[in-house]
């Protein structure tokens, strides 16, 4: 005799129906989804527009790369033929364009003031005949460090301006003296240093800028719509309807509800990464294949961080949101590419690993710009896919809400 429990073709087929009606429930689910989307059309073009929006703004406004020609006064009271020269020479730089030249310090400081210009080369009366005469000359500039970025690049030029200013005087004084062009070279110059920046040679803002910022707030978009949608639920007193066509299984609910979410940020996702890799040709070591599948990792970790903080309010939707929209912006501070998180207190190192875009990052600065073997960034897939599996832990508080809480505002 033979025990019907025990028989293990019977228990194989039981299985493949629990799992067959798994997938139809799951089926429903996204299809209900789906027509939720058409009712809804400012929830889908929250999902849609608004990240093509991030995308369109930011590669347009860091189109060149860098900000070119900006602002600045020169104030040249020496006015001598090498002062002169000096000045094209500065002038001719990329970033630094002079809107304003002037003998008086006073008129381009009110300019300054009045947010004009950005910073101020002045160069004092006397310089040249200082030089020449083997006393020592001080070249100033100042800039308005309340606009980070413009300041730090004319800080850049002037510095750089004024270090040739002092060896183009050295040089007129060698002349002056007879020295040849080559011996003066090898007296002013004697080391000659090459630069070889690596990963982003072009020195290209917006290579590193949009590749993070995009994604960023895509993933604060994700974070939100995620929460949003099955606090949704609880919201429309649907979450027992919902749980019930789900068979009464949590994960076939949550699955069914966000798919379509999932599907749709992927295209998204991949659409970035074509923009980025294909039309504008940033810098890809690693091919865009395989950044498309650090993408879709990056939208299951989102929408699991989401899901994890719906779980610590479970039918709270509007606490849930908060905690997300908190934490996504906080991101943006802790990923480690303003600042670096090696150089940050030990608990905000902690806490910049719970966030998504801290690996995604790190992975990107890997793959794309160094091309380096994914070896060396493993904890951080890890990490991604941690965060997406960590909400099934706390899947008992959500099965509960489902039973047993009703919306709270």
């Amino acid at each position: 005799m033979s025990n019907d429990s025990s028989n293990p073709k019977k228990s194989s087929l039981s299985l493949q129906q629990r799992i067959r009606r798994s997938g139809t429930a799951i089926w429903k689910i996204f299809r209900r989804e789906l027509r939720a989307f058409s009712r809804r059309p400012i929830f889908l073009m929250i999902m849609f527009v608004a990240p093509l929006g991030f995308l369109w703004m930011f590669t347009s406004l860091m189109q060149s790369g860098l900000p070119t020609k900006l602002p600045a006064a020169l104030v040249d009271e020496d006015d001598t033929h090498v002062t002169r020269q000096l000045t094209r020479i500065l002038g001719a730089m990329e970033e630094t364009h002079f809107v304003l030249q002037t003998k008086s310090f006073t008129e381009a400081r009110k300019a300054m003031q009045r947010g004009e210009i950005y910073g101020i080369f002045r160069i004092p009366k006397g310089t040249t005949e200082a030089a020449l005469t083997q006393r020592q000359p001080v070249i100033s500039f100042y800039t308005n460090d309340s606009y980070y970025i413009a300041a730090s690049l004319l800080m850049k030029d002037m510095r750089k301006m004024s270090e040739m200013a002092g060896l183009a005087m050295t040089r007129e004084t060698m002349r002056a003296r007879g020295y040849r062009d080559d011996q003066i070279m090898g007296t002013i110059q004697p080391i000659v240093i090459e630069s070889h920046p690596l990963g982003n040679p072009h020195l290209n803002y917006s290579v590193v800028l949009s590749n993070l910022i995009v994604p960023g707030l895509v993933m604060l978009v994700i974070m939100l719509t995620t929460s949003y949608s099955l606090g949704n639920e609880w919201k429309r007193g649907r979450q027992r309807k919902l749980y019930n066509m789900a068979g009464r299984q949590t994960w076939v609910a949550v699955v069914g509800k966000l798919l379509p979410q999932t599907m749709l940020y992927t295209l998204i996702f991949w659409l970035i990464d074509l923009v980025f890799y294909s039309y504008l040709q940033f810098p890809c070591q690693c091919g865009i294949s395989r950044m498309m599948l650090w993408g879709v990792l990056a939208v299951l970790a989102s929408q699991g961080l989401g899901l994890l903080l719906f779980e610590a309010f479970p039918g709270m939707m509007r606490m849930a949101m908060s905690a997300c929209s908190l934490l996504g912006v906080m991101q943006f501070s802790l990923a480690g590419f303003s600042f670096p998180v090696s150089a940050m207190d030990r608990p905000f190192q902690w806490l910049s690993n719970i966030f998504p875009l801290h690996h995604y990052f790190l992975i990107y600065v890997n793959q794309a710009l160094n091309g380096y073997s994914i070896s060396y960034a493993w904890t951080n897939v890890a990490a991604l896919v941690g965060i997406a599996l960590l909400p099934w832990l706390f899947s008992f508080r959500l099965t509960d809400a489902f039973l047993n809480k009703d919306y709270k505002a």
